[in-house]
């Protein structure tokens, strides 16, 4: 089923996500809902908090990617309960972001080339792996929104003050889309 994206402004994107366990409920119907949505919205990666759910889920296509990247032909991930440990030591790569959860806003964001990630996947299969190409960016990308980050968060005070228009048009839900959202919508004071 296509959910709608929870935009920028939405609470659930502030919030840390929750680990969840093998009991977790209907835990295949949400991971296939994320996928519908993704591919509906023409996104790469897409985090359960940016459906409405507070889950440390992600799920991950970088194979539309595979001609500019070929390491990254064929690459499917799901990522429960991902752990991502930056490899500081690593050099840093600044490049064109853009966010479901943020329509309309690419910023150039700098980030470590090298992760190391331990996840299970939707068969909860354990995975440690050492991560070196584009798809470190997009698992950071991904994993920040399960810590309640988006993209914008890792971009200069000049550049957000350059956007702040844009941000506050999305929270008020006044953002083109191709694909379904869910704006913030205040609770009206008595």
């Amino acid at each position: 089923m296509i959910l709608p994206i929870y935009i920028y402004g939405q609470p659930v994107l502030r919030k840390v996500a929750e680990a969840i366990d093998k009991d977790y409920p209907n835990l295949a119907e949400l991971i296939q809902n994320m996928k519908d949505t993704m591919y509906d919205s023409d996104g790469i990666g897409i985090a359960a908090p940016q459906v409405g759910v507070s889950a440390r889920v992600v799920y991950i296509d970088v194979d539309p990617l595979g001609d500019k990247f070929p390491e990254l032909k064929d690459k499917r991930l799901v990522l429960i309960n991902p752990e991502i440990t930056i490899d500081e030591t690593s050099p840093t790569e600044s490049r064109e972001e853009g966010c479901l959860s943020v329509p309309g806003i690419h910023e150039n964001v700098t980030r470590h080339t090298k992760i190391h990630i331990h996840y299970f996947d939707e068969n909860w299969q354990e995975h440690d792996e050492d991560i070196d190409t584009y798809l470190a960016r997009v698992i950071q990308h991904e994993c920040d929104h399960l810590e309640g980050h988006v993209f914008t968060d890792h971009i200069s005070a000049i550049r957000k003050q350059m956007i702040r228009n844009k941000l506050n048009n999305i929270i008020k839900g006044k953002v083109d889309c191709d694909y379904r959202i869910k704006a913030y919508k205040p609770a009206k004071r008595r």
